[in-house]
C-alpha cells in the first residue's frame, strides 16, 4: 500500500506518516475480499461510464474507489476524498458530465448502464472534502492549542488551515474559503 508513495518525492513524507500511524496501532489496515471485489466492479463502472474521441474515459483511480469501497464495507457515515471527479461522479454525475463536456471540448456519451449500476452501488455514500473536515475539527476546539496571540487569531487559524487543504489538493475555492471563514468566525 505504502511502497509507491514511499519511492516518490511528492508523497515520501505523507507515506513515512502513515507508516508511523500503522506501526503505532493509530491505523489499521484492513483488507477483505469483498472490499476488493467491490472496488474492482466500481472501478470497471466508473471508467466506463463516459466515452469520449472513441474510448472509454478512465476518470477515477482504485485509491479512490477503494475508499467508497471500505465505507461501503464499514457502513461509514462519510468518505472524506479530495478528488472532484470521484465526488462529482457520486454526488450529481450529471455535472461531471458538463465539466467533461466543458473541459474536452467535444461531445462525450453516457452509459445509461453503467451509470445507473454505479449509482445505485454508490447510493447513499456520503462524500466530504478536507477542506470540511478541518472545519469541524475548528468548531470542535481541536485546532485551538495553534491559536497564537495576534491579531484574528481565529481567523488566521482557520484561514490557514483551508488554504493549507486547498494548496494541498483540496477542490475548494478562494470564494468558497471566504465563505466558511465568514461563517465560522464570529
Amino acid at each position: 500500500m505504502l511502497k509507491r508513495p514511499l519511492q516518490t518525492k511528492k508523497f515520501k513524507f505523507e507515506a513515512l506518516q502513515v507508516l508511523h500511524c500503522i506501526n503505532n496501532g493509530i491505523l489499521e489496515v484492513v483488507g477483505t475480499g469483498e472490499i476488493a471485489e467491490k472496488t474492482n466492479k466500481l472501478l470497471e463502472l466508473a471508467n466506463n461510464v463516459f466515452n469520449a474521441f472513441g474510448h472509454n474515459m478512465q476518470i477515477v483511480h482504485q485509491a479512490e474507489i477503494s475508499t467508497i469501497a471500505s465505507s461501503l464495507f464499514f457502513q461509514g457515515d462519510a468518505v472524506v476524498i479530495d478528488e472532484r471527479t470521484t465526488r462529482v461522479l457520486v454526488e450529481n454525475p450529471k455535472r461531471l458530465l458538463n465539466i467533461l463536456r466543458h473541459t474536452l471540448h467535444t461531445t462525450v456519451k453516457v452509459s445509461q448502464g453503467n451509470l445507473k449500476d454505479f449509482s445505485k452501488l454508490t447510493k447513499g455514500v456520503r462524500m466530504i472534502r478536507s477542506a470540511e473536515l478541518v472545519t469541524i475539527a475548528y468548531e470542535s476546539g481541536l485546532l485551538d492549542k495553534y491559536l497564537a496571540e495576534i491579531q484574528d487569531a481565529k481567523k488566521t487559524l482557520l484561514e490557514s488551515v483551508l488554504w493549507g487543504v486547498k494548496l494541498n489538493g483540496c477542490a475548494i475555492s478562494k470564494k468558497e474559503i471566504e465563505q466558511l471563514v465568514r461563517m465560522e468566525v464570529k
